[in-house]
């Protein structure tokens, strides 16, 4: 598979893993209460830093990521810089790239906004982080009904680069969309069937199954045969199946070439396609008109439409499930996920992720109806955290920032070690088990001493509780601060011993 190669590229692709991590730093909470706090978090800082700090505790858990990151337009907007180097831009991309491949779930999809700028160098570098076999589309959305008269070819479209970690999983999950009015137009009832609105479905298909060529005599007395290249869908028992049925239609001269009856009535949802219109999705100029309503002037030269995020939320997730944006802009992606009641983390940089973003989300909480809300129902409620990125975790000696607590420590070692998210909640010495190995971690008082370095030393005593409240018979990783026990002592026990900090490295 061919790589794109820029300047500094070697860089960019460190750039990941010397990235420090930061402890999140909860400044506000909106909405929710003292028993229910909310799940939902609003981050500002630099989207890099923000992705590594969610490493230890998300890795694994996005089920949906949307992003719309700047377009290289060589355009210099209100809220960011839109003018960057082609190869700096490259840069920006790809180390955030694979922090967001890192958070996505096993069955999660990750959707990416762009124009013609960058979108063929885009899905090329999309191709390598998250690789070429999990490319799902490249979706047309109609952003633009208007045409321009000072350009070679009228602007009227931008691309989402569709990903997703197990295509073959993610399609059986994927949800397909309503029928719109539209749609639903293409049902009759000619006949004024009782079972109400039909249309016909061709009973012949493509020639894979030439055995399926059976003759069918119509009322009108006329045999047919499948077309030349073609064959009957289904058996001949089937057929008859649909003739007693009185589902077997041919027309209104009742010879012409065999179908059956589709209800409306209990036709499915339907198989999303690649072109969105900008009826069904919406686009930017109503997507202004939201954010003049929200706030009394434009946002954003080029926001989305809530009807977009609707559209692709909708898709790629159900209620409850985790959907994060990193370059959260004017906040639509957060409001739309709040509104559709799934959890949600956004990240903005700029002031206005105070300025613009939390008041967006605080209305929603609200009840505010603009956007998608009569169409979802939204009434109002919930809640979200505001954080900003605080100290890092680890100094630049390796040592641990005794703001670290347990939980956070503990997600960071089982991501270190596994590579994949925690399957309970972290607040035992007994991570968790992964392929037969048992992994442990002694810090923070978690066995019950408050002492500052009580509880993280691995002794005689500290083992044989192991044993008898967190048994396993196979291999044991334990972290802590050092270990009073002999080589041959660990050995016997089958324990691997990782000293705290300097056997914790980042992923």
């Amino acid at each position: 598979m061919p790589f794109l190669d820029w300047v500094n590229k070697n860089q960019a692709k460190a750039a990941t893993g010397s990235v420090p991590t930061h402890l999140l730093q909860q400044e506000a909470v909106y909405g929710g209460s003292e028993d229910t706090p909310p799940e939902n978090l609003l981050i500002q800082g630099d989207n890099l830093l923000a992705l590594k700090a969610l490493i230890p505790v998300y890795a694994g858990r996005v089920k949906c990521i949307f992003i719309d990151p700047p377009y290289n337009t060589q355009s210099a907007f209100e809220h960011y810089d839109d003018k960057l180097e082609h190869s700096q831009w490259l840069s920006l991309m790809y180390p955030r790239l694979v922090l967001l491949r890192d958070l996505l779930a096993e069955d999660g999809s990750i959707w990416v906004t762009i124009d013609d700028n960058e979108g063929h160098y885009l899905k090329v570098l999309m191709d390598e982080v998250f690789g070429r076999r999990r490319f799902i589309a490249n979706v047309a959305w109609q952003s633009r009904y208007s045409r321009s008269s000072d350009t070679s070819l009228s602007l009227s479209h931008n691309s989402l680069l569709v990903f997703a970690n197990r295509p073959d999983t993610w399609k059986t999950v994927r949800n397909r969309l309503p029928r719109t009015v539209e749609q639903a137009v293409q049902y009759k009832n000619p006949d004024n069937d009782p079972r109400g609105p039909w249309r016909a479905i061709p009973w012949d298909a493509p020639n894979l199954r030439p055995n399926l060529s059976y003759p069918i005599r119509t009322p009108a007395g006329t045999v047919r045969i499948p077309p030349p290249g073609r064959c009957w869908s289904r058996t001949e028992d089937q057929w008859l199946e649909l003739v007693a049925s009185g589902l077997a239609y041919f027309g209104k001269s009742g010879a012409g070439a065999p179908s059956f009856k589709q209800f409306l009535s209990t036709a499915s949802d339907i198989v999303p396609n690649t072109w969105w219109p900008h009826e069904e999705a919406g686009h930017t100029d109503e997507a202004q008109k939201e954010g003049r309503i929200l706030f009394g002037r434009d946002l954003f030269d080029t926001p989305k439409p809530e009807r977009l995020m609707q559209r692709i939320i909708h898709i790629a997730t159900n209620p409850g499930d985790l959907v994060l944006d990193s370059f959260l802009g004017s906040g639509t992606t957060a409001a739309v996920a709040h509104k559709m009641n799934r959890r949600y983390i956004g990240i903005e940089m700029g002031e206005h992720a105070r300025t613009h973003c939390v008041p967006r989300l605080q209305k929603v909480i609200h009840g505010e109806q603009g956007g998608i809300s009569e169409a979802v129902g939204w009434k109002g409620g919930g809640g979200f955290r505001f954080c900003t990125l605080g100290q890092t975790a680890f100094d630049a000696d390796g040592r641990i920032n005794p703001e670290v607590r347990f939980g956070t420590l503990a997600a960071f070692i089982w991501h270190y070690e596994t590579a994949t998210p925690a399957a309970n909640a972290l607040n035992k010495p007994l991570l968790g088990l992964h392929n037969g190995t048992a992994y442990y971690l002694l810090y923070n008082g978690i066995l019950g001493d408050r002492r500052p370095q009580g509880g993280n030393v691995l002794t005689h005593a500290v083992l044989q509780m192991l044993n008898e409240q967190y048994p396993h018979d196979g291999p044991k990783v334990i972290y802590g601060e050092t270990t009073r026990l002999g080589d041959a002592k660990l050995a016997a026990e089958g324990v691997t011993f990782r000293q705290i900090p300097y056997d914790i490295k980042s992923r």
